[in-house]
């Protein structure tokens, strides 16, 4: 099938695999945990595939979670898909963690409000990134704690999502959204197809000193 596109995260709590072609998804598989990934991920890939009924020859690319997020699910995951697209040779693709999490919220969810992508850190500080109700990046990515992360907010409604949303304090104009906790492999691979959000397939390290894009993918956002 042309097109064809695995896709892969363990960035998060979850293990997650798509396989999609044409723009159709084949197969999905997702599995919530917090330790173990590196034990999980190949057999949902090997199940996901199967249910495509798609071998790696078949593939067009490979997309991968990139983070921010966790350093070993994303470690993990970067080293199966490198490792399938040698062995396939096939290109392998990174997909930032906001742009996977804002691609799962639906238009009139965010219509009218701007929206704030939050990441789990495990840390004090949480990784977040603004977008504009049509998903436009709105400044570097931040690595701040959830007070400071709302002072650069945009003005009017905001929406919030992301594993680390409910750290945030509320407000009457802030609002929670519904669904989209953690980076999805079917996002993932949406995302990948357009070619748009594509990145290297190397970790998305954020650091206080240090809070931008890889030089290489600034023109991809």
């Amino acid at each position: 099938m042309s097109g064809a596109i695995l896709a892969l995260d363990a960035s998060g709590a979850a293990c997650s695999v798509a396989v999609t072609g044409d723009g159709a998804l084949l197969s999905w598989r997702e599995q919530k945990m917090e330790r173990g990934h590196a034990e999980a991920l190949m057999p949902l890939v090997m199940a996901a595939m199967a249910e495509a009924g798609i071998g790696f020859a078949g593939l067009a690319t490979i997309a991968v979670g990139v983070g921010p997020g966790s350093f070993t699910g994303i470690r993990i995951a970067l080293a199966a898909a490198r490792g399938m697209g040698l062995a396939a040779r096939r290109p392998v693709v990174g997909i930032d963690s906001f742009s996977a999490v804002a691609a799962q919220l639906a238009p009139a969810e965010r219509s009218g409000r701007s929206l704030l992508v939050v990441i789990e850190s495990k840390r004090t500080e949480l990784f977040g990134q603004y977008f504009d109700e049509k998903l436009a990046v709105l400044g570097e990515p931040l690595v701040l704690a959830p007070d400071a992360l709302l002072q650069h907010r945009p003005d009017g409604p905001l929406l919030i999502a992301g594993d680390g949303a409910e750290r945030l304090p509320s407000g009457s104009d802030i609002v929670l959204a519904r669904h989209a906790l953690r980076p999805d492999a079917r996002a993932i691979a949406r995302l990948a197809a357009t070619g748009r959000h594509n990145l290297p397939a190397r970790p998305l390290y954020l650091r206080a000193a240090d809070v931008t894009f890889p030089r290489s993918a600034e023109g991809a956002r």
